[in-house]
Formats: C-alpha cells, structure tokens, sequence
C-alpha cells in the first residue's frame, strides 16, 4: 500500500516540506513562556531550548557558514564531529533567552528558504554530503527535513502539544523507514532467510511495507522488498511473515530512537521474537545507519 498522504518526491515539494517543519517548530518556539524552554525532552539531556538550538546548528551546517574553529576530528568519527559542533552552538548560546534563540532561527530560515529555491539544482545533482563524500541534493534534503521533524517532535511531546503527525515531513520520514526495512532486517536484525517483516502504520500516516529476506547466489541471507513483485524460484519454502501494526506516531518515535521497543505499544501478528528483534533494531538516527540522522559536519550546500 503507497503511503497516504504520499511523501513528496519533487524538488518543489521537498523545499515545501522543509519550509513547514522548520516554521512549525518557530511557531512552537513563540508560543513557549520563558520557563518552557527549560522543560527536559525524550532526548536524554537535552531541554527544549537545546532543541532550537540544534535546529539553528544544523541550518548553518547546512548553509557552510563560518563557525567557531573545533580541534580537527578522528577522520573515522564524522558524527563525533558534528557533536562537537552542535556542542559549540549550545555552549555560545547558554546565556541566550529561549525567544531569542528562536528569534534567530526565524530570520535565518526565511532568508535559507531564499536561498536554496534560487540555486541552480535538480534532486540529481552531485554534492559534497553530511553522510559521506558525495550525496545528491535530494538525498541531503530528504535527510535534514527527516531530522529536523525528529526535533519538531522532540518539542511537541516535552510541550504537550501533538500534531503534524501527518505532514510532508512525517511521510518523509515513513517512508525513509519502509525503505530501509531490507537492509534493517538483514543487516540490524539478523533475520535469516525464510522469514519476512510487515510494518503496518495505522496513521495518521497510513501504510504498508515490508522485507523478505532470501539467499543471494552466495547463500548469504539478503533482503528485498516484501511486495517487489519479484518471481520467486519455483518450489521455495513458504515465507513466515511477522506483521507488526502501530500507529505512525509510536513507529516513528522508535525510529527516531526516542523510546524503546518496551515503551511503544504495538501489535504482533507472527513470530514476537522476529517482531522483537526488528524493532529493536529500527533506529535510523544510530550513529551506525549514516541515512537519516542529523547532518555530519564539514560538507554543505552551497550557500
């Protein structure tokens, strides 16, 4: 089943989406008292205003601004180095009321928007990335609207104030873990061959993806989408499928890694220990996944 509402998977619709994440979370940020913005978050030490920070670190990283010079990092901890960054921003707006940090991401983002719908690329093009050498821009994109909604949800839950649950940015983000859903189940999960997973999200994003894993010409377990409509070989043993069903709220929580698999509710059709196992290791913001976290530092947009 396509997702519903389908995610947006044209330039014009990406920039859309990224524009609306970020202004909910300035929306957010004017309606919080002063107090609020000391309210602690499911992201274990950091409070809300540490989250519009963060917001501001990251448009900046993603527009190469100058920044305060950081120690050179271990070439093979890139994450490490965007902590370190994102700790620099934090550090240099300690004393910042809450409003002003918000006040600044409002102005920076307006003149951002401005800026990359008047840059001369396609979803194609090459660039330099945050999660490697080289990325295209709509792969890049695709990543920062999926971290910024992260934050965005960060915010709504410390300040009791749910919704767009289904906006462009939450079926970016589905749809970045239906895709992932192959490799998760071989590579996370360990799911061996003969087996399958279905994710079925109940909304308010609606739908429905799923894995099989198989034996490639190596007899390695491999995965593939569910509903590839790819022939299998005649006489292949039935595959026993899990189905697990959840609500697009809860499934989006444990990807962000959020809440553990204990602290969701869902429900389990099939093998739990299956179940068990993919959800656990349904992370996308592991330091380890490199697909839809937040940016890595050192590589941008042209600004």
């Amino acid at each position: 089943m396509p997702l519903h509402p389908a995610a947006p998977d044209d330039l014009g619709g990406l920039l859309d989406a990224f524009e609306q994440v970020v202004q909910a979370i300035v929306d957010l940020g004017w309606a919080c008292r002063e107090e609020d913005f000391d309210k602690p978050t499911e992201n274990p030490g950091w409070t809300v205003k540490d989250h519009f920070v963060h917001v501001v670190a990251t448009e900046k990283a993603f527009a190469a601004l100058p920044r305060e010079p950081l120690n050179p990092p271990n070439p093979s901890d890139v994450r490490g180095q965007f902590d370190r960054i994102v700790d620099v921003e934090v550090a240099a707006r300690r004393q910042w009321t809450g409003r002003s940090v918000v006040s600044e991401l409002a102005d920076f983002h307006q003149h951002r928007m401005s800026q990359l719908r008047g840059l001369d690329l396609v979803l194609e093009s090459e660039i330099a990335g945050f999660f490697g050498d080289h990325t295209t821009f709509g792969d890049q994109l695709r990543a920062q609207i999926t971290d910024t909604w992260v934050h965005e949800q960060d915010l709504r839950t410390a300040l009791d104030r749910p919704g767009d649950l289904d906006s462009p940015a939450a079926a970016v983000f589905t749809s970045a873990i239906i895709d992932a859903l192959p490799l998760i189940a071989v590579r996370d999960a360990g799911i061996q061959p003969g087996h399958g997973i279905l994710l079925d999200v109940t909304g308010p994003v609606l739908a429905r993806g799923g894995a099989r894993v198989v034996e490639d010409e190596h007899g390695q377990p491999q995965g593939e989408e569910l509903f590839s409509g790819q022939d299998r070989p005649e006489g292949e043993e039935p595959l026993d499928v899990t189905t697990i069903q959840l609500t697009t709220e809860a499934l989006t929580r444990r990807a962000a890694g959020r809440r553990t698999t204990d602290d969701i509710h869902c429900t389990i059709t099939g093998d739990r220990d299956t179940a068990r196992r993919v959800l656990d290791a349904l992370d996308l913001l592991s330091p380890s996944r490199g697909s839809a976290g937040a940016p890595r530092a050192g590589n941008s947009l042209p600004s």
